[in-house]
């Protein structure tokens, strides 16, 4: 079992499976953000290998990110292998959904059991504008195929950005009753290249839900992945809004995680610098108990909590490339 310095236990691995996204989100990347050189990507072998030495170390759960999962070829071949591994309870998948729909039958044959879609708008216009792509149609059928399929509860991951989208809450939360979706809305967090970060421009959790309440009862729900998430159920429907808040409260005290970036390092804390190079090892000939003890050693690493100084210090590494 990894347990940290602070008695938490770790379960769950992120894993970036590529730093390449179909979308240009305009609070994610600049125009000449690069990408990582092909080579310095993890192998599938690679990430089969160390995941199947986690999975003999208590991790149960698997969430692949990108960049944009779906944008590396055979993924599925990468799902079957986790669901084949002992231990490994929990396949999920975070995409921007463009490319969803038509991958759902072959997905959850590979073992896929949940989903989370990023979406920041239900307007078709403002998405062309935010993503720099027409592709509303294309994410919105992915959506509905998901929860066709049975990969629930499917989860929407919506960034509020002040005088951005903040206009659409309710539109958010209509949605959320109508088919049945988790919204869980996240504070904008300062991560990649300078100057697409403005701190003026984050909401807080707690404003967003107290302008909800003003016309929706919200009832406290049992968040059934033990996730960041605080979960409410929207006058007793299906739906349910929940509020993921890195920037205004700490979440740290319950954090079972470390991610496994595309180029083959470990973050035991997403808002660290820190990283730890397991890919050396993988590629240099370490033994499958040294990179246990490596492992071990890293999750003793993770802080008790994110650091701050007033300000929570800009992480430079873009979340494309870190895992989202």
């Amino acid at each position: 079992m990894l347990r940290d310095s602070y008695d938490r236990i770790i379960n769950y691995l992120r894993v970036s499976v590529t730093d390449r996204c179909n979308l240009r989100c305009s609070y994610c990347v600049d125009k000449d953000f690069p990408f990582i050189p092909h080579d310095e990507i993890l192998r599938y072998e690679e990430i089969i290998r160390f995941v199947h030495i986690v999975a003999g170390l208590g991790v149960r759960k698997i969430r692949l990110t990108g960049g944009e999962p779906l944008r590396r070829k055979e993924i599925t071949f990468l799902l079957e292998e986790f669901r084949r591994m002992n231990g490994i309870e929990d396949i999920s998948l975070t995409t921007n959904g463009v490319y969803l729909a038509e991958q759902i039958p072959q997905l959850k044959e590979a073992g896929l059991t949940r989903v989370n879609i990023s979406l920041d708008t239900l307007k078709r216009e403002k998405f062309s504008v935010i993503t720099g792509v027409d592709a509303f149609e294309q994410v919105m059928a992915g959506i509905i195929r998901a929860r066709e399929a049975g990969l629930n509860p499917v989860k929407i991951n919506t960034v509020l950005i002040k005088d951005f989208n903040d206009d659409e809450v309710f539109d958010f939360v209509d949605f959320a009753k109508a088919l049945g979706l988790h919204v869980r809305f996240i504070e904008l967090m300062p991560f990649g290249p300078a100057g697409l970060y403005d701190a003026s421009k984050t909401i807080s959790s707690r404003e967003l839900k107290e302008l909800i309440e003003g016309r929706h009862e919200l009832t406290p729900s049992i968040n059934s992945d033990r996730g960041p998430a605080s979960m409410y159920s929207i006058n007793g429907s299906e739906g349910k809004v929940g509020f993921i808040s890195p920037m205004s409260t700490h979440i740290c005290h319950e954090c079972n995680r470390i991610r496994l970036t595309p180029d083959g390092h470990l973050k035991p804390c997403l808002f660290s610098e820190e990283e730890y190079d397991v890919k050396a090892l993988l590629r240099g000939g370490a033994t499958d108990d040294e990179i246990r003890l490596f492992t071990a050693d890293v999750v003793k690493a993770k802080p008790e909590r994110k650091a701050e100084t007033g300000q929570i210090k800009k992480c430079q590494r873009s979340m494309r490339n870190i895992g989202g």
